[in-house]
């Protein structure tokens, strides 16, 4: 056999000529099989990778096994079994190859799964990570974070020893307990009931989940509870001198407050272009981004972003062709980019549990199938999701250049060809507001020219001579509006 089964793309040439990265690498078969345990672990804690034994790292020679002890194949192949705990998902195969000595001889290739829900440690109780073509271990704050991506320990589930039951928001409470049916209850019966109020060494203490959810000042405990929303002039962010943005709110709230205020400020912003509907062949206005994308995309970031990164913030950023939600930590879990459209996971789930009793959250991936819905149907891209060592962006654009050469090309049908090359880039830009609008004041065309009304009245008596536009009503008429003469 010349090429893997199990991943095609591993030829002879690929594993002696591919640099070695994040899910690849090769070692000599004399170095001892407990020496690669790390490797292992690496590979499991991370996504996954092959180890291509037999061949010398450095200098990619086909070494093989010929000149191994006995048995020395099989040392390797159970060495993630005996070196490893608990034992890794992996799969082994043997290649016929060619050593560099011109012999018969082999290549031993573990496929490393990667682990969904258990951090695979060496049997030194070491914890490795596949960062790049690196294998780190890993200690401290990385380890807990590894833990709580594995679903191995959860964040929202740990206590928090400084916050008190008083310290929490008495009107969101008594929402919460009316939205649970639990109005009769005592407050702290139902923190208990529902894992927010903890014991320990006899005494009873919050967990963080509530104190994200409930605190009233929420910056006391956690300063990562927030969502910065820049809004840009453009298409890209400008520095210094040239810096481009126009909105900077910062929104520091606990989470149940934090949807409300995101989607008030983020509301605020948006714009509504003017659209043809071809059927019915008037003019309407719709929104720069379907609602339930924008919204649903917010508060996913906040229901499933990772809480344990101290300093890391939702940000929002609108620029004038899109809107991008970054939310802190990769995917949760067994959610990739893949499968985010029909794999169901959340990283917090009682804070996901409150969210859904407020009717804000609906199972991961029925949201994300209808965000492709709704801009599908406002003929807008497909959203677009990446991932980074910031955490999880989601891209959705508005389409403003197209629609704007959509009215460009209604104004030129309208008006004809020939007649629009007489006109300057002021005129062309009053027939095409006109040809969407239909019909206009002085004030609103000037408003949307961004000129003085003097000026507006100078070109709009060009375009009354020409025969292009009329005016509505008397001269004098505070009401006076313009249009099209040819729509």
């Amino acid at each position: 056999m010349q090429k893997s089964l199990v991943n095609p793309i591993m030829t002879i040439e690929y594993l002696t000529t591919a640099k070695e990265g994040k899910h690849f690498d090769r070692k000599s078969a004399q170095k001892k099989p407990s020496d690669l345990a790390c490797l292992v672990s690496a590979f499991a804690n991370a996504e996954g990778g092959t180890i291509a034994i037999g061949i010398e790292d450095k200098n990619c020679i086909i070494e093989g096994f010929n000149g191994c002890a006995a048995g020395r194949i099989n040392a390797f192949i159970s060495m993630p079994k005996d070196c490893c705990q608990p034992m890794p998902q992996y799969r082994e195969e043997i290649l016929d190859v060619v050593n560099f000595r011109g012999e018969q001889d082999h290549v031993l290739l573990l496929h490393i799964e990667p682990s969904v829900d258990q951090i695979i440690r060496t049997s030194n109780d070491s914890t490795y990570l596949r960062i790049g073509d690196q294998t780190k271990e890993i200690k401290g704050d990385d380890l807990r974070n590894l833990e709580y991506s594995k679903n191995v320990r959860h964040y929202e589930d740990e206590l928090n020893y400084d916050a008190s039951v008083e310290d929490l928001d008495k009107d969101l409470l008594k929402q919460y307990k009316s939205h649970i049916g639990a109005d009769d209850l005592d407050t702290y019966q139902v923190l208990r009931a529902r894992g927010f109020l903890k014991r320990k060494d006899g005494r009873e203490y919050l967990t963080n989940a509530a104190v994200l959810l409930f605190a009233q000042n929420i910056m006391q405990f956690y300063t990562n509870c927030r969502v910065r929303f820049i809004r840009y002039e453009g298409n890209s962010m400008q520095v210094g001198a040239n810096i481009n943005i126009i909105k900077d709110i910062s929104l520091d709230e606990p989470i149940l407050r934090l949807v409300e205020k995101t989607k008030e400020c983020v509301k605020s912003q948006l714009r509504e272009f003017t659209v043809l509907d071809k059927k019915s062949g008037k003019f309407g206005m719709v929104p720069e981004y379907p609602e339930f994308a924008w919204f649903e995309g917010i508060v996913n970031a906040i229901c499933h972003r990772n809480y344990a990164m101290a300093g890391a913030y939702i940000k929002v950023s609108m620029f004038d062709d899109r809107l991008e939600i970054v939310s802190p930590g990769g995917l949760p879990n067994i959610v990739t980019l893949a499968n985010i459209k029909e794999t169901r996971y959340s990283r917090n789930t009682k804070i996901a549990r409150v969210m859904t009793e407020f009717g804000w959250v609906r199972e991961l991936n029925e949201g994300v199938k209808r965000i492709y819905k709704e801009m599908e149907e406002f003929f807008l891209e497909d959203p677009e999701y990446s991932e980074d060592t910031n955490g999880v962006k989601l891209v959705l654009k508005n389409n403003i250049v197209m629609r704007r050469m959509r009215q460009k090309e209604q104004a030129i049908r309208i008006v004809g060809n020939y007649n629009w090359l007489e006109f300057d880039d002021l005129e062309r830009e009053i027939i095409t507001y006109l040809s969407a609008k239909k019909c206009l004041t002085t004030i609103e065309i000037a408003n949307y020219a961004r000129v003085s009304q003097t000026t507006i009245r100078t070109r709009l008596a060009k375009l009354i001579n020409k025969d292009i536009i009329k005016r509505n009503g008397t001269r004098n008429s505070p009401r006076q509006t313009y249009s099209l003469n040819i729509l």
